[in-house]
This record gives structure tokens, C-alpha cells and sequence, in this order.
């Protein structure tokens, strides 16, 4: 899924709590959880990065097209995890976001989706906002945006 190659553009790094209701029947964290905290961290980049309250206020929302996730090693109740997300790529209409969750250093899952704008009224696509695009352009350029590792 993920490639060396493809640049952390925007990355976002935060602690999970690992919750006694995140755990499933098996004893380790239920894949609810894993799209609860994957929402929390592509959140945290627009928190950082963006104004979503100001896109939002334009008319236009982000949305899931797809989600893939790959789920390496188990994350039990008292592990520590911590999360990575960043933007990998964008199109005219889409955005790539890719992250994943390591403890103690191990990748535990690893994560992408693929995001689009759409207009709140209609609910159909619209092209990403400018704003947006070239905040990932100058991150393109940036030291911040660098080659992922693994």
C-alpha cells in the first residue's frame, strides 16, 4: 500500500488512548476504533494545516471515497500507540491521505483514503480548494515534506 517513494507532505503525529470500549471480543482494539482514530488524525491535519470552519463556511465539506486498512499487529489495551497521518498526493477533485498507528516503534496498521470535496448544498463533487492545494504545494518543497521511511 504504501511506498517509499511518496512524501509525508503535512504529517501530523499524535498519542492514541487505547479505551476499555475500543477492545473487541479477541482482546485487542476493534476495527470501529481504527476508523475512529484514523477521523481523529486526518481532523488533527486540518486542525494544524487548514481551516475547516472556513471551508466549511464556503459550502464545500470533505468526504471518504475509499478507505483501506491493513491491520499488521494486533494494539491490546494497555499499548501506547501513536498515530501518523499526512497528505501523499492530490488531483484536481481528490486528495490521498496516508498514515499509520506504531508501538514502541513497530508499524501496527497502516492506513490510506482517498478524500474529495463536495459542495454542501448539492452534495456533489467540486475541485479542491485553492487554499488547500497550495498549502500542499508549498509543503511539497518544504523539509517537512520528506521521503517516508520504514
Amino acid at each position: 500500500m504504501q511506498s517509499t517513494n511518496l512524501k509525508r507532505c503535512l504529517e501530523i503525529q499524535m498519542p492514541i488512548r487505547v479505551r476499555t470500549y475500543d477492545i473487541d471480543s479477541a482482546g485487542h482494539v476493534s476495527n470501529i476504533a481504527y476508523l475512529r482514530w484514523m477521523e481523529d488524525m486526518r481532523l488533527q491535519i486540518f486542525i494544524e494545516h487548514f481551516s475547516l470552519e472556513s471551508l466549511m463556511q464556503k459550502e464545500c465539506t470533505p468526504v471518504l471515497a475509499n478507505t483501506y486498512i491493513e491491520y499488521k499487529k494486533p494494539i491490546k489495551l494497555f499499548d501506547n500507540p501513536v498515530g501518523h497521518m499526512w497528505i501523499s498526493r492530490i488531483g484536481s477533485a481528490s486528495l490521498k491521505f496516508e498514515g499509520e498507528i506504531l508501538v514502541n516503534g513497530t508499524v501496527a496498521t497502516t492506513v490510506s483514503h482517498t478524500g474529495v470535496f463536495v459542495d454542501s448544498t448539492t452534495m456533489r463533487p467540486v475541485k479542491l480548494p485553492e487554499m488547500l492545494v497550495e498549502k500542499f504545494r508549498e509543503a511539497e518543497g518544504e523539509i517537512s515534506c520528506h521521503p517516508a521511511t520504514k
